[in-house]
């Protein structure tokens, strides 16, 4: 590899790490003509399917958008970066792993949808409102209800989402199906 300070065409590797749990690999470089030393990261490059947007348009994958997705839906919420880059390696896993050449982008919003779920309930709700074009309050409602049938343990999230009035409802309709 040519030195980026002076050019040279050759670097010698002084130490290399895994990184990204193994997903990439970090060499420490130096260049033996001017002494300074530097940082690459070598990972492999696989191709992930195109995304078939509504509409039958085509683009190909990006993981800015991926990675965006899931900033926005976590905004101001107490998750980690780390586990954030975890969700995205694992949705970007699962689209090597398909196999396939082309894959709807509701599929792509699926795989999001079940990593928010792991990270964070709030963001999770959140996401779903955009993805799913939540029209109203009915919406959020089911969707909530749904999550907390599939998470068990769960029983106070709805009840914070919805607030006082919400909870004492929630708690009518729980004494109504004994």
């Amino acid at each position: 590899m040519h030195c980026p300070f002076c050019q040279h065409e050759d670097t010698r590797v002084i130490d290399s790490r895994l990184a990204d749990d193994g997903a990439t690999v970090r060499r420490r470089r130096e260049c033996p003509q001017c002494g300074e030393r530097f940082n690459t990261f070598e990972t492999a490059e696989l191709k992930l399917p195109a995304i078939v947007k509504s509409g039958e348009r085509r683009e190909s994958f990006d993981e800015r958008k991926l990675r965006t997705s899931f900033e926005r839906a976590l905004q101001k919420r107490p998750v980690a970066s780390h586990d954030v880059d975890a969700a995205v390696r694992a949705v970007i896993d699962d689209l090597r792993r398909s196999g396939e050449r082309e894959v709807p982008s509701r599929y792509v919003g699926e795989l999001v949808m079940r990593e928010l779920k792991k990270l964070d309930q709030v963001a999770y709700v959140r996401f779903a409102s955009v993805y799913r074009k939540f029209e109203d309050v009915h919406a959020f409602r089911e969707e909530i209800e749904k999550l907390e049938r599939d998470l068990p343990g769960l029983e106070n999230l709805q009840l914070s989402l919805l607030g006082e009035a919400g909870a004492a409802a929630a708690a009518k309709r729980g004494h109504r199906k004994s």
